[in-house]
C-alpha cells in the first residue's frame, strides 16, 4: 500500500492478551501501533498525538467503547474508529456505526479480516487527503484573495486587477450591486505596495452632500452647527493606503468638483480650515451606474470621469458566470459552517437546481444571504430547498375580497423594487422616481430591510457603510 508506515493505530482493550495479539498482527502489516488499557487513557493519548485509526473494544469498565467513540470523534472528526464486539452486542455495534464508527469486528475474528479492513481504511484516508489537496489547489487556481471564480471573464478581471494593483493609478470598478466591488478593491489593496497602509471605505450614497463632504475631508471645530471638535476625514485616514469610494456615481456636482481637485493636486482643505492638507492616497472608485453615459448627458463631470477611469475593471454579474455558482456555494457553506459552529455539509440536489436557475439580481451578496438563511433554518447537515426561501417566479395576487390599502400596495411595490435591485437604494430610488432620502424615510417607516444590511441606513447617519460589494 505504501501508506502503512505513516498510519498510526491505537488499540484500546482492557484485556492485555487482546492488546498484545492485535498489536502484533498490525505491526507485522507494517503499521505503527500503540495500545491503551482503558478509555480515559486512550483519549489522553489521542489529545497528545496524531492517530489515524482506533480499534476499540465495546465492553470495558469505566469508559465504554461508545463513549470513547463519541469523545474521539469530537477531538478528531477525521479518525477512523473500528469497534470490537461479541456476538451478543451486534445491535450496539450497529448503533456505534450510526454514531460515526467506520465498521465493527465480531470477536473472535481472523487476523486476515483485520488486515483487509485496515487496508480499506488506509486507502480511503489516502483518497480523502488527495481530494483535499486537489480541491485546495483548484481553489487557489480560481482565487484572487477573497474572490473565487473559474469563468474566463472573471479570470480576466483577476489578471487585470493583479497588474493594476502594482501601479499607483486610480481604478474604477464597475458592476452591479452585490457583485463584489468592495471585495475586489480590498484584494487590489492587499496585492499592492500599499498593503501595510490603511484601507478606508466610504459609501457615497448613504450620506447627504454635507455629511459626505465632512466624511471625506473632515472639518474644523465650529465650522458648522454640531462641529464641536476638529475631525479628520477619510482622505487623511487613508494616508499611505487606499481610499475606496463606493457608489461614486451618486455624488453631487459640488463634491465632484472637490474630488477632481484632490485627484489633481493631492491636497485639500478641511471644512472651515485654511491650511492645505497633502495626502498620499490611492483611489479606487466603484459604481453600478454607466458613468460614461452620465458624463455624456451632463449628469456627471466629464473631466472627473476621465480622472477616475484610468484603469476600468468591470465585474460581470453572477447570472453571466453561472459556472461559478457551485464553487461559490461550496465556499460559502464551508465558511458558514465555521462561523456558525454548526455542521453544514452542503446543499441538496433540488436546492442546487433552484440556485442554478435563479437570476441573482443581488449577485454574490444575495447568494451568500440566501445560503446564510438556509444554514440558520436547516435542521440537518444538508441545506434543503425549503430552507433557502428563494422567491417564487411570481408573487401570488391578493385573494378576492382582500383588497389592500394604497399604502400597503406602495409598501409591497417598494419592497419588490428593493428585492429586484438586491438592496441598492440609489438604483431603487431611480426606478421609483423618488430621491434617496424619501426612500430611506419610507424604509424606516415600514421597517423594510435593505438586502445585505441589518437595517436601512438612515439618511444622515454618520457612519458610512462600505457595503457595496
Amino acid at each position: 500500500m505504501g501508506n502503512e508506515r505513516t498510519t498510526r493505530i491505537l488499540v484500546v482493550d482492557d484485556e492485555e492478551i487482546v492488546r498484545e495479539s492485535l498489536g502484533g498482527w498490525l505491526e507485522k502489516d507494517g503499521y505503527t501501533v500503540a495500545s491503551a488499557p482503558e478509555g480515559r487513557s486512550a483519549i489522553e493519548r489521542l489529545k497528545a498525538e496524531p492517530w489515524s485509526i482506533m480499534v476499540v473494544d465495546l465492553k470495558m469498565p469505566g469508559m465504554d467503547g461508545l463513549q470513547v467513540l463519541e469523545e474521539a470523534k469530537k477531538l478528531r472528526p477525521e479518525i477512523a474508529v473500528v469497534i470490537m464486539t461479541a456476538y451478543a452486542t451486534v445491535d450496539t455495534a450497529v448503533s456505534a456505526m450510526k454514531m460515526g464508527a467506520y465498521d465493527y469486528l465480531v470477536k473472535p475474528f481472523d487476523p486476515e479480516e483485520l488486515s483487509i479492513m485496515m487496508q480499506k481504511i488506509v486507502s480511503q484516508q489516502s483518497l480523502v487527503r488527495e481530494n483535499a489537496v486537489l480541491r485546495q489547489a483548484l481553489k487557489q487556481e480560481y482565487r484572487f484573495r477573497d474572490l473565487l471564480s473559474k469563468s474566463p471573464a472573471m479570470q480576466g478581471v483577476f489578471e487585470l486587477a493583479r497588474t493594476a494593483a502594482r501601479s499607483n493609478s486610480t481604478i474604477l470598478v464597475l458592476g452591479e450591486s452585490g457583485s463584489g466591488k468592495e471585495v475586489l478593491a480590498r484584494a487590489i489593496h492587499m496585492e499592492s505596495p500599499r498593503v501595510d497602509g490603511p484601507f478606508v471605505a466610504v459609501s457615497c450614497a448613504a450620506l447627504t452632500e454635507t455629511l459626505l463632504e465632512s466624511e471625506l475631508f473632515g472639518h474644523e471645530k465650529g465650522s458648522f452647527t454640531g462641529a464641536i471638535a476638529r475631525r479628520k476625514g477619510k482622505f487623511e485616514a487613508a494616508h499611505g493606503g487606499t481610499l475606496f469610494l463606493d457608489e461614486v456615481g451618486d455624488i453631487s456636482q459640488k463634491l465632484q468638483l472637490d474630488l477632481l481637485r484632490v485627484l489633481e493636486d493631492r491636497k485639500f482643505h478641511r471644512i472651515g480650515g485654511n491650511d492645505p492638507i497633502e495626502v498620499d492616497v490611492r483611489i479606487i472608485a466603484a459604481t453600478n451606474r454607466d458613468l460614461r453615459k452620465a458624463a455624456h448627458e451632463g449628469k456627471f463631470r466629464e473631466d472627473l470621469f476621465y480622472r477616475l477611469n484610468v484603469i476600468p475593471i468591470t465585474i460581470p454579474p453572477l447570472r453571466e458566470r453561472r459556472e461559478d455558482i457551485p464553487l461559490l456555494v461550496e465556499n460559502f457553506v464551508e465558511r458558514l459552517s465555521v462561523e456558525m459552529k454548526k455542521r453544514i455539509d452542503g446543499v441538496s440536489a433540488d436546492a442546487m437546481s433552484s440556485i442554478m436557475a435563479h437570476d441573482w439580481p443581488g449577485n454574490v451578496r444575495e447568494l451568500r444571504n440566501i445560503l446564510e438563511r438556509g444554514a440558520v433554518v436547516a435542521t440537518g447537515p444538508v441545506i434543503q430547498l425549503s430552507d433557502l426561501g428563494l422567491p417564487s417566479k411570481a408573487e401570488a395576487p391578493p385573494k378576492p375580497g382582500t383588497l389592500a390599502s394604497l399604502e400597503e400596495v406602495e409598501r409591497r411595490h417598494v419592497a419588490a423594487v428593493l428585492a429586484h435591485t438586491g438592496g441598492n437604494v440609489s438604483q431603487s430610488a431611480r426606478i421609483l422616481g423618488i430621491d434617496r432620502v424619501t426612500l430611506y424615510n419610507k424604509m424606516r417607516k415600514w421597517g423594510l430591510r435593505r438586502d445585505g444590511e441589518d437595517e436601512a441606513v438612515p439618511d444622515g447617519e454618520r457612519h458610512a457603510r462600505g457595503g457595496g460589494q
